[in-house]
């Protein structure tokens, strides 16, 4: 699992970085949360082909956050992509995707689905579930988690012990499920051991809200806004956004174990007066800079 920081300014973006935009890449799907103007353009500089994206998640309709998608659209166009691009976003996001489709042309030849969630777990399959709250903003704003489901893995030293070869067996006590083997019953207890799924959260664009604890609860990793620094939190809540040292208490109040601050007002030159902010009240804090990688 690696997290790429493709975007980390907020509404103006600053030679150094880019409008918001964050890749995470497991097990060959590759979710882009936002979108921002020219994330095109720092997929190329980071060496990501655009085509690996399967699936867009829009935390909200503010132009910061979706004026990367046309452009992201026409690029997968013309490079013949194949697979079928799924947008996801609040209720209207169907509306604005239509007027985006409207005011530009295109051939409209990839295959995409639009989907406005309207519950809280809006996507699962046999590998990681996709949850979202709506969170506390001027326009209907979500936050998101990724969350990995728990796995088996084969314990080595007992299967070596026992002689059991590679193939369907393994494959069966992997499902948590119980073998024969030399007429003897082989349980999945002994047989293998249970690795934890990590959890990612992002959340930005938002005051502190109870949706925001409640989506950033036990996250491995927690990405949140820290646009100012708690000396502007006045002017934070007037537009809504949440500082650094919110974002720090959120870290601490949902037992996250890391906390990325992302989403940087333009008036910091560094962004090291608004990590000191978060560290008040968090100790394990990063901040994020433009193409940063990340492995989990």
């Amino acid at each position: 699992m690696e997290i790429i920081f493709l975007g980390t300014s907020c509404m103006v973006p600053t030679k150094e970085r880019n409008h918001p935009a964050v890749l995470l890449n497991y097990k060959g799907e590759n979710i882009l949360f936002d979108c921002g103007e020219g994330t095109q353009r720092q997929l190329k500089i980071a060496g990501i082909k655009p085509t690996k994206i399967t699936k867009i998640l829009i935390s909200h309709w503010h132009g910061d956050h979706c004026l990367g998608l046309p452009g992201l659209i026409q690029t997968l166009d013309k490079e013949g992509y194949s697979k079928t691009l799924e947008i996801y976003g609040p209720i209207g996001t169907k509306k604005y995707m239509n007027y985006m489709f409207k005011a530009f042309i295109f051939n409209r030849t990839i295959n995409i689905k639009i989907k406005e969630i309207r519950k809280k777990r809006f996507f699962e399959n046999e590998d990681f579930i996709l949850e979202a709250l709506e969170l506390k903003h001027s326009v209907r704003n979500l936050g998101f988690s990724f969350i990995e489901k728990d796995r088996r893995k084969i314990n080595l030293s007992y299967i070596k012990k026992l002689g059991i070869p590679e193939g369907p067996l393994l494959g069966r006590l992997q499902d948590g499920k119980s073998i024969k083997w030399k007429g003897k019953t082989v349980k999945p207890n002994k047989a293998t051991y249970i690795v934890k799924g990590k959890k990612i959260s992002y959340i930005v664009d938002t005051i502190p809200c109870r949706n925001a604890l409640l989506l950033a609860k036990d996250s491995d990793l927690l990405i949140a806004e820290g646009c100012y620094t708690c000396e502007l939190e006045d002017k934070a809540e007037e537009f809504m956004h949440m500082t650094a040292r919110q974002a720090g208490l959120l870290a601490n109040r949902t037992n996250s174990k890391k906390l990325i601050l992302t989403h940087f007002s333009q008036r910091y030159k560094s962004a090291a007066v608004l990590e000191e902010d978060a560290r008040a009240v968090f100790d394990n804090v990063v901040v994020a800079k433009d193409f940063m990688r990340v492995k989990l």
